[in-house]
């Protein structure tokens, strides 16, 4: 069972697979780290919040436990059908039009890093688009070593295995990168293009949406608050 893919997404494995590759199966059995802790503690208590790629609600759920007023919005309705407790939209991110701010947009799973520019652009003018004047956007951002560092493996949870396989040059600045995820039950596999980024890349693609970095949030600058800039 599969959604109509985007042009250069891929995805294999038991169930259905979602437009970007991504097994909706196998996202359930991902367990949260520490992104939810990150986001709490970066924006006010009870917050309006916008999640662009909700997924399955890994971080939905626990945002709504928190207290969180949180809109999930995935462009696949097999992802949607499992959250529970927040409002939900169907859309892929670049076009959404909700015509209504936020006091947190929310775009994490490294999203801003997609191949085409003109998908990073439409995704970046969406946080703008819905994010309160005295608000802010919170984006989670790839390590600085995320592509070169291959192949590489860590576990997840007590018994599967996700492993960066490879990171293959496409041109024009974009990798193919592919990933697998292993489970003494099943095996899933991603494969996407996605664009790497330094600091200064980044900044200026958020000055181009109009925000403004506020602050890095993690040592590693994976996790970034960033406001609307000041007119």
């Amino acid at each position: 069972m599969t959604d109509e893919r985007r042009e250069g997404y891929d995805g294999t494995g038991p169930g259905a697979i979602t437009p970007d590759g991504c097994a909706v199966e196998m996202y359930e059995r991902l367990p949260i780290r520490d992104e939810v802790e990150v986001i709490a503690g970066a924006v006010p208590p009870g917050a309006s919040l916008l999640e662009l790629g909700c997924g399955v609600g890994r971080m939905t759920h626990p945002l709504v436990e928190q207290g969180f007023r949180v809109t999930a919005v995935d462009e696949s309705a097999r992802m949607l059908e499992r959250i529970r407790g927040a409002r939900t939209a169907l859309s892929p991110i670049e076009r959404l039009d909700l015509d209504e701010r936020f006091d947190v947009v929310l775009l994490a799973s490294f999203l801003v890093h997609a191949g085409s520019l003109a998908v990073r652009r439409g995704l970046l003018e969406t946080c703008r688009r819905h994010v309160a004047p005295d608000g802010c956007v919170l984006v989670q951002r790839e390590g600085e070593d995320w592509q070169t560092n291959v192949p590489r493996e860590r576990a997840i949870g007590e018994s599967g295995l996700v492993r960066v396989e490879s990171a293959t040059p496409l041109g024009n600045g974009v990798n193919r990168v592919h990933v697998v995820y292993e489970f003494p039950d099943a095996r899933w596999t991603q494969t996407f293009p996605s664009r790497p980024m330094d600091r200064p890349e980044f900044e200026r693609s958020l000055a181009e949406a109009g925000l403004t970095v506020d602050s890095y949030l993690t040592e590693d600058r994976t996790w970034v608050r960033a406001r609307p800039t000041a007119a």
